[in-house]
Formats: structure tokens, C-alpha cells, sequence
């Protein structure tokens, strides 16, 4: 681990204590049109741990994460980060709270035309405000970290490279990379291995997995329930936006698939 990432580490066991990382209660989220997203859905994923979302199309798994970050307003419930109160925070307050938020998409969004350093360093622009950042221009000082971040996912030797000449998996492994220069305390995933090959998809998994092992708390919403006992800690099923399952990866039986997917995914 690099030096940067351990501390990091070692400042979450600090900060979060015996507390999960993550703690959802009561969730629930209506959209403008009537329909339920969420209802009463509740979790908690501890620092060092690797949970696992599963659960078919609409279930309300990426509903569930943008409530998180405050991308979408929950009409109930409460949502506390690292000690913070998500639900209450607002402006600044909100923004700062996000850096403790690494959050991974299915699809890397990386900037083509820039390097993969480039990239990755702009994981720690909102902290910085001056009008050099509005303008996307990369702190200096934040150079090395980035260097240490692309280290820490095995791509230092591509890091000046262009972007847009990436791999589908290295440009996810970049994105993980720039999730890490926010410094978080939990870093969410959201279906970030739906767009690759068996390989790709593993070399991502086995990532954040490690990550886990080295104190992060991960949340990961998947398809693939292979997966989910491969790396997993522990699983979390949802359905028509209610958690209807939990359990330990090892754990997971064909009933438990059978209630998100039918038989057909056992």
C-alpha cells in the first residue's frame, strides 16, 4: 500500500471508530411521476468491508446510491456518511461531505484527450478553490498523490498517456484511481464491470476487494452473482426497491437468486 493510502486508511479507523462508514435507515424515494423507487430500505457497510448490491433491473440499486451522494432527494429516511447527517447538508457543507464519497460508474468518463494523470488528479480539484481549478487547471501539489493513486491500481507506467488510448479495464482501473485522490472513506461502484470482458471484469473486482482488505468501506452494485461470492463480504438483495435478503457471500443459495432473477441466474 502506498504511503498515501495507508494513511488514509489509518485516518478512517480513527474517524469512524467501532460507527459503520455507511448507515441507511428507512429509505425511501418517490419520484415526481408516483412511482416508488425505494421503500424502507435500510444497511450499513463497515470500514474494511466489501458489500455487494444485487438485484434485477429497476430493483432501485442506482436510486439507491445517487440518494447517497444526494443526486436524488430521499422523501424519508436518513443517510449518515463518516458521521455525517447526508439528509441535513447543504452548499459547501454538501460538497465537502462528497469528498469522503469515491463513487465508480459503469462507464469510466474519463477525458480523452488528457493524460491518465490528468485524469486521476481531477478526483482532488474540489479541494481546491481558486479560480485555476474552475478552470480545470491541476494543482502541482497534487501531482504526486495522483502518481501514487495510478501506482496503487498498477497503471503508473501509462500515467501520460492519453486516455482516450485506454482499455476498457484500464480506463476503469483509472476511474478507481481517480476515486481515490478524493481521499474517501467509502468509495460506491455502480455496475463498474458491465461493460467488460470475464477478464477485465475480475482485475476490477479483485481491485476493489483489496482496497476493502486495506480499510476502505466498498459498496458495489452487481448483475453477475458469480461475482458477488467471489469478492463480496456480504450481499444485499433488492427488489421493487425493498432490501428482501442479507447474508454472507458464502451464504447466498439459489433461493436467495431466485427472488431477484428467477432460475434462470442460479
Amino acid at each position: 500500500m502506498s504511503l498515501t493510502i495507508a494513511a488514509n486508511a489509518e485516518t478512517n479507523c480513527r474517524q469512524a471508530g467501532s460507527e459503520p462508514v455507511l448507515k441507511v435507515s428507512g429509505l425511501g424515494l418517490r419520484y415526481p411521476n408516483g412511482k416508488q423507487a425505494l421503500t424502507d430500505a435500510a444497511l450499513e457497510v463497515n470500514r474494511g468491508e466489501f458489500v455487494v448490491i444485487l438485484g434485477s433491473n429497476g430493483s432501485g440499486k442506482s436510486s439507491m446510491l445517487r440518494c447517497i451522494v444526494r443526486l436524488l432527494e430521499p422523501t424519508s429516511g436518513t443517510i449518515t456518511v463518516a458521521r455525517q447527517d447526508m439528509i441535513r447538508l447543504q452548499g459547501r457543507s454538501l460538497r465537502k461531505a462528497r469528498m469522503s464519497i469515491g463513487v465508480v460508474g459503469q462507464h469510466a468518463n474519463l477525458v480523452r484527450r488528457r493524460s491518465v494523470v490528468a485524469n486521476v488528479v481531477c478526483g482532488a480539484l474540489a479541494r481546491h478553490n481558486s479560480w485555476r481549478t474552475a478552470l480545470g487547471m491541476m494543482p502541482s501539489s497534487e501531482m504526486g498523490p495522483a502518481l501514487e493513486c495510478l501506482e496503487h491500481v498498477g497503471l503508473a507506467d501509462l500515467a501520460r498517456q492519453r486516455a482516450g488510448t485506454l482499455s476498457g479495464g484500464q480506463a476503469q482501473r483509472v476511474a478507481v484511481a481517480r476515486a481515490l485522490a478524493q481521499r474517501p472513506q467509502l468509495m460506491l461502484a455502480d455496475e463498474p464491470v458491465a461493460s467488460l470482458d470475464p477478464e477485465a471484469a475480475n482485475d476490477v473486482m479483485k481491485l476493489l476487494r483489496r482496497l476493502a482488505e486495506e480499510g476502505l468501506a466498498v459498496m458495489c452494485v452487481l448483475h453477475q452473482p458469480d461475482l458477488a461470492r467471489r469478492y463480496a463480504d456480504r450481499v444485499i438483495g433488492l427488489s421493487g426497491g425493498r432490501v428482501t435478503f442479507e447474508t454472507k457471500a458464502s451464504s447466498i443459495s439459489a433461493t436467495d437468486i431466485d427472488q431477484l432473477y428467477g432460475k434462470q441466474a442460479a
